[in-house]
């Protein structure tokens, strides 16, 4: 039978993407082969529970909504989510992934809005970045930078240039909390007049940092 570490499932708003504010619920997958330096879910690198595709299927009945987000952790680090993921689909979810970039998103199924991070110099983990999947990547999906510092808004300015991405898909920007302020990041977006969005993570806002918001 197929299993999955699963670390929680919660219902709450989303606080990022296209879909923030939206009734939505949340499967935490265990683990993660990266280490952000402003992570905030580290708590989600070890324990959890092996749970069926059956079981976290019956698990989110009780939640009156049709959206579901995948993430982690790093959700692609077990294969079996892939599995999930078409089973929430095939189910009529609305669901999105939430990456970090770093393995391939080639096989997730067509019908998942994949929420992709593009790893900074600040983040400690720019070498991960798995490049190929920009030619995967297509409009219904974003692609969030999560930014620390100045330096790293430059460098994101220099690879959306680079690869084109605003072409591809839609471009999140998003201070890290409580390191860069947001002010700061709206004024340089429209300073430089980009053609992206920002986000300051919403459940944060209402509930502060901490575990199942």
């Amino acid at each position: 039978m197929t299993q999955l570490k699963i670390f929680e499932i919660f219902y709450s708003l989303q606080g990022e993407s296209s879909r923030v504010g939206l009734p939505t619920i949340f499967i935490r997958l265990s683990g993660c082969p990266m280490r952000c330096h402003y992570c905030d879910t580290a708590y989600a690198f070890q324990g959890g529970s092996m749970m069926s595709i059956d079981v976290i299927m019956r698990s989110i009945q009780k939640y009156d909504t049709r959206y579901v987000t995948v993430t982690g952790g790093e959700p692609l680090a077990q294969k079996e989510v892939l599995n999930l993921l078409k089973v929430l689909a095939d189910a009529n979810y609305k669901v999105s992934l939430e990456t970090g970039g770093g393995l391939s998103i080639q096989e997730v199924d067509s019908r998942i809005k994949i929420i992709l991070d593009i790893k900074t110099p600040d983040s400690g983990e720019e070498k991960k970045n798995h490049w190929d999947n920009l030619n995967t990547i297509n409009a219904k999906d974003e692609i969030k930078f999560v930014l620390c510092s100045r330096e790293d808004y430059e460098w994101a300015k220099k690879i959306i240039n680079q690869y084109q991405i605003t072409q591809k898909c839609s471009v999140l920007f998003s201070p890290v909390y409580q390191t860069l302020q947001a002010t700061d990041l709206g004024n340089w977006i429209l300073e430089d007049q980009l053609p992206v969005r920002m986000q300051i993570q919403l459940h944060k806002l209402l509930w502060g940092e901490k575990q199942g918001v």
